[in-house]
């Protein structure tokens, strides 16, 4: 990944926290936390990893909330970074906050064996 991406990609993670939490009004968007953005070499595409409070239905809602606010989002993050064309995005499950703490489970099982 170049260091533009990169770049872009902190940029966005930073607006994408603003915008889902001040201006996304669906009541499915539940509390929302930004891991990571991956933007492409070629800024064409960005995936946002999220990390969403609750349970399996709440994760789920809170993803189609979003994925019909994709537009929407697009054109804030448009407006809010100087870009020649706003990468496509897309939403996906952060899984490594989970992996973390089920091999966290693990050890301290071991531990108490």
């Amino acid at each position: 990944m170049s260091l533009r991406a990169n770049r872009v990609g902190e940029q966005m993670k930073k607006e994408l926290g603003e915008i889902i939490s001040r201006k996304i009004k669906d009541p499915r968007v539940g509390f929302v936390t930004i891991t990571d953005v991956h933007v492409t070499g070629d800024l064409q595409q960005a995936t946002v990893y999220i990390s969403v409070l609750g349970d399996e239905e709440q994760k789920e809602n809170t993803l189609k909330g979003l994925d019909k606010a994709k537009g929407f989002i697009r054109s804030e993050i448009g407006q809010r970074i100087r870009l020649r064309k706003t990468p496509e995005i897309s939403f996906e499950f952060d899984e490594s906050i989970g992996y973390g703490n089920r091999i966290e489970s693990i050890l301290k099982q071991i531990k108490e064996d």
